[in-house]
């Protein structure tokens, strides 16, 4: 039988009970940062060969050198064009939507002049190359490859280089098929820190990107978390996290259903129900009792509620919204009637899912938006990946000849009282000669 919290806003202890619900131990085991860091710097002294080693230690791989690890542009094509029809058009109409939404992203260069011919503006370019983690091990994500990599397409990059542990069978091949889809350049079948290693340094073989995106195991959180700087990344992402907001009018084995669909990631993944409706709260708990037995992946659904799951009841829905913003989740729905009537009220979250129909599963797969979302709180001042993580903006700046007897007496001004007298004399150097 599923145990999940009960809270209650009115409980004078509510705040202490939800700050220690939403806690989640950010810290870096020491022994995970110790290997991660040796690897990195193996891989950064020994280059390919330090990247074979690993393979052939930590994924099983027979390869002796790196071109066997790479995967030719042609068996990406074979792998869609191999698809079974229904996985073929799903995965073709996933991509489509997720690219069509991402183009609405694009952001143009600008400039405007000023009266006196000074030029001002931002020009904005895709970043050259870019680097794509795709997690392995038990499941394959096709719905990764195009969430990551479909916007750096969008924005123009110039190469984009997906890594990912090696696979069998079907699984293997729906993800080279969305790789062909979203436009891939390169595919190596490698994984772990020593795969961020690569990227972020450059071997012989795989040159050195300029962002790494993409989720992963503890092993390449932390991979990315010490290559920050040498290159750009996403974000090195927590547990998977939905909350729902419900006026109580909501099928309750739709709500279970949603809250099962972010628990079942794993045992630390967070699914949370705020609701004024009691009654409801009361419906949702039996859903859960009845549905979960029906589940593949009951025991993780159940340890994952039992862990950080609640159904918490709230004064009304104004004040499911200010909790709702102190959470900042990552995925929320607004169960409602009328959605657009509270949306407004939304400030922090990841994705916001508007109406009963709208089940974040969707947004998983193939509504458009992205589904690499800020977590644990981050919300607060992070947002979804996109085109814009894929761009760089440098500002534009072309001075006239009378712009700079102005500009040059400000600057020369303000030079003088930082004590940076050259700073001063070459905005000085510029201005004419009474």
């Amino acid at each position: 039988m599923a145990t999940i919290r009960r809270l209650d806003s009115r409980s004078a202890e509510f705040r202490a009970e939800l700050s220690r619900l939403l806690a989640f131990e950010t810290a870096q085991d020491p022994q995970v940062d110790a290997a991660v860091l040796n690897i990195l710097a193996d891989v950064k002294a020994r280059s390919d060969a330090a990247v074979i080693d690993y393979t052939q230690r930590f994924d099983r791989s027979s390869a002796q050198t790196m071109a066997e690890l790479e995967l030719p542009h042609a068996t990406l094509k074979a792998a869609y064009d191999g698809l079974p029809e229904a996985e073929k058009q799903a995965l073709s109409a996933a991509a489509e939507r997720v690219k069509r939404y991402h183009e609405h992203q694009k952001q143009p260069s600008w400039h405007y002049t000023e009266d006196d011919g000074t030029l001002l503006g931002q020009q904005v370019t895709p970043l050259d190359r870019v680097g794509i983690y795709v997690p392995g091990g038990k499941a394959a994500y096709p719905s990764s490859v195009l969430m990551n990599a479909m916007p750096a397409q969008v924005a123009g990059v110039g190469e984009i280089i997906m890594v990912s542990p090696a696979r069998d069978g079907g699984e293997q091949q729906l993800v080279l098929a969305a790789a062909y889809l979203a436009g891939v350049h390169r595919v190596f079948n490698i994984g772990g820190a020593q795969a961020v290693a690569a990227l972020a340094y450059g071997t012989e073989t795989i040159p050195q990107v300029d962002k790494i995106v993409g989720p992963g195991n503890a092993y390449v959180a932390a991979a990315k978390r010490h290559v920050f700087g040498v290159v750009g990344i996403d974000m090195v992402a927590g547990p998977s996290e939905i909350l729902v907001i419900c006026d109580g009018e909501t099928d309750p084995d739709w709500i279970a259903m949603d809250l099962f669909s972010q628990a079942e990631h794993d045992e630390i993944a967070q699914s949370i129900l705020l609701s004024p409706d009691v009654a409801f709260l009361e419906r949702v708990q039996a859903s859960i009792a009845k549905l979960l037995p029906t589940m593949p992946r009951h025991d993780i659904i159940e340890a994952s509620l039992g862990n950080r799951g609640a159904l918490i009841q709230v004064a009304d829905l104004d004040e499911a919204c200010e909790i709702a913003n102190w959470i900042a989740p990552e995925h929320l729905e607004l169960s409602v009637a009328d959605p657009q009537a509270w949306v407004g009220k939304i400030r922090h979250a990841g994705a916001i899912f508007m109406g009963r129909y709208t089940s974040e599963s969707l947004g998983d797969y193939c509504a458009g938006p992205n589904h690499v979302l800020p977590t644990s709180r981050t919300a607060r001042f992070a947002s979804p990946l996109g085109v814009y993580d894929f761009q760089k903006r440098s500002s534009l700046i072309m001075v006239s000849r009378n712009g700079a007897q102005t500009l040059g007496r400000i600057a020369s001004t303000l030079a003088h009282g930082e004590g940076l007298q050259a700073h001063a004399r070459s905005a000085e150097y510029r201005l004419d000669q009474p």
